[in-house]
């Protein structure tokens, strides 16, 4: 086959933190088949082969075709952020700060000088990245300079993002990358009593998580795992968005809610705002691992009522629990949506947050993800309202169309508009999204 040309098939793949989907699209865009198998942690080739093999044998069966393959990964879920700070009160909000929208979520904080055992309770909390802080510029820098030196001697591999005092910035780096720690420097996240700067920080946190989140498994599957996956599922998310803007030629606003992280992403084609993409990945909001983050947040948001919170707290942490969780009945099902419109609403709201300028000129808000692919109308109208009567997210959606996503076509679109195959991308997305 040439360049030039387009295979007769692709199997699109999305490696899940909990579940691998597979979508199997003919050249012209017509949906052949779809198949799911659990992500398989101890290696993820195993999942991705079980799902190409089934998707296959349902939409190709006995061609002998061998379908080209395109995948997109967020396997790694979402990125566990420790931090080590002086303050207790001021660290926890500043981890919390940083890690919003980031992908990240906070598991550990530590204040104070660290000691051996402190470390020891750091590594068991399984971080992927430790934001090291250390008091406002002209502060006292012993304990960061202190603690530097004991995460230059610990045996930690994760990345540490050096966010301190920045009279002793130079000090605590030397220390860390004496023992060849990977370090990256930031602006003073507490540069002043009472005050948290976290952009650079979170930026950084951002792009460690665009690393972390494609999640390859197991040294014995890395290899052909990271030849076969070159995009994160966000970015193909957000190009499904992009070209659903263009096609649409308004503004679309893609939430896709998954187990571990719940995105947004804003797409737009006309207007002040045109060819504008953005995206946000909150690490604390999903309908599995991150489902006490939903209950935690929408408290904090007033969007969750203490009786509420009462009746969900034993489902969200069956949930957390048990990630492979499948709902059997009406009820379990209701539950799910339930978590799903709570994290699509916090979501979205710490999108406008962060991205004003992305609340005009939308035109389609599509919802996206496993738990919308239930197919009970009744209870996707029951998500819609939730977002569409917000009160902060009313003056934006409260007449804006809605689609759900229950064909699983934006992903599969996306990977194959990065390919070239814009014209499939397009058909798939006319017959099972805006048909």
């Amino acid at each position: 086959m040439t360049h030039a040309e387009s295979p007769a098939s692709s199997v699109c793949l999305d490696v899940g933190s909990t579940w691998t989907k597979a979508v199997l699209v003919h050249a012209d865009g017509a949906l052949a088949g779809f198949a799911e198998h659990p992500t398989t942690p101890a290696d993820v080739l195993t999942g991705m082969d079980a799902a190409v093999r089934a998707v296959s044998a349902a939409g190709l069966p006995g061609t002998g075709i061998e379908p080209e393959l395109l995948a997109c990964s967020s396997a790694g879920g979402g990125l566990r952020l420790a931090v080590v700070g002086t303050d207790r009160l001021a660290s926890i909000e500043a981890g919390h700060r940083v890690a919003r929208s980031a992908g990240s979520h906070v598991v550990h904080v530590h204040s104070g000088p660290l000691e051996a055992a402190d470390v020891r309770i750091l590594r068991s909390c399984r971080p992927g990245v430790v934001l090291l802080l250390g008091g406002g510029d002209g502060d006292d820098p012993a304990v960061l300079l202190h603690n530097a030196g004991r995460l230059a001697r610990a045996r930690v591999r994760y990345p540490i993002v050096l966010a301190g005092n920045v009279a002793a910035r130079d000090d605590a780096l030397a220390l860390l990358r004496a023992t060849g720690r990977t370090v990256v420097v930031c602006d003073n996240v507490l540069p002043q009593t009472g005050v948290v700067v976290p952009g650079q920080a979170r930026k950084v946190v951002s792009e460690l998580f665009a690393r972390h989140v494609l999640g390859a498994r197991g040294p014995a599957a890395a290899p052909r795992f990271r030849r076969l996956v070159r995009v994160v599922t966000p970015d193909a998310v957000g190009r499904g968005a992009a070209e659903l803007s263009r096609i649409t030629a308004t503004g679309v606003l893609v939430v896709d809610v998954g187990c571990a992280t719940t995105d947004v992403h804003v797409a737009t084609t006309g207007g002040a705002n045109a060819g504008l993409r953005r995206r946000t990945v909150e690490g604390d909001l999903g309908v599995r691992a991150a489902a006490c983050g939903v209950l935690v947040e929408g408290q904090s948001e007033g969007i969750v009522d203490p009786v509420e919170a009462d009746l969900l707290t034993p489902t969200v942490e069956r949930m957390a629990g048990e990630v492979g969780y499948v709902p059997r009945n009406p009820g379990g099902a209701a539950e799910d949506r339930r978590i799903a419109a709570l994290a699509a609403v916090i979501a979205v709201r710490r999108h406008l947050r962060a991205h004003d300028d992305t609340a005009r000129d939308i035109g389609l808000l599509v919802l996206s993800g496993g738990v919308f692919r239930q197919r009970d109308p009744g209870g996707l109208a029951a998500v819609i309202a939730t977002l569409r009567t917000d009160p902060v997210l009313a003056p934006m959606l409260a007449e804006v169309p809605v689609v759900v996503d229950a064909d699983f076509a934006v992903a599969p679109a996306g990977l194959l508009a990065a390919h070239g195959r814009s014209a499939a991308a397009e058909a798939l997305l006319r017959d099972h999204l805006l048909g």
